[in-house]
């Protein structure tokens, strides 16, 4: 999630992927991470996920 918050702001992003940025290049380089989707809204292009055995362990208990 911090990977996520970190690049967001970065493009210029609010946390509803809504762009609320000033910069021109920021939106020239927005289909690095994110692809636009209804309501001018951008959604990340990738899923993460660390495969370390710990990590998977928890995600196969689940919540």
């Amino acid at each position: 999630a911090a990977f996520w918050q970190t690049i967001s702001g970065e493009h210029g992003l609010d946390s509803n992927g809504v762009y609320n940025g000033t910069s021109e290049l920021q939106l020239e380089r927005m289909s690095v991470y994110f692809n636009e989707a209804s309501g001018n809204k951008y959604v990340p292009r990738a899923v993460l996920v660390d495969l370390e055995p710990g990590t998977m362990d928890a995600v196969r208990a689940g919540p």
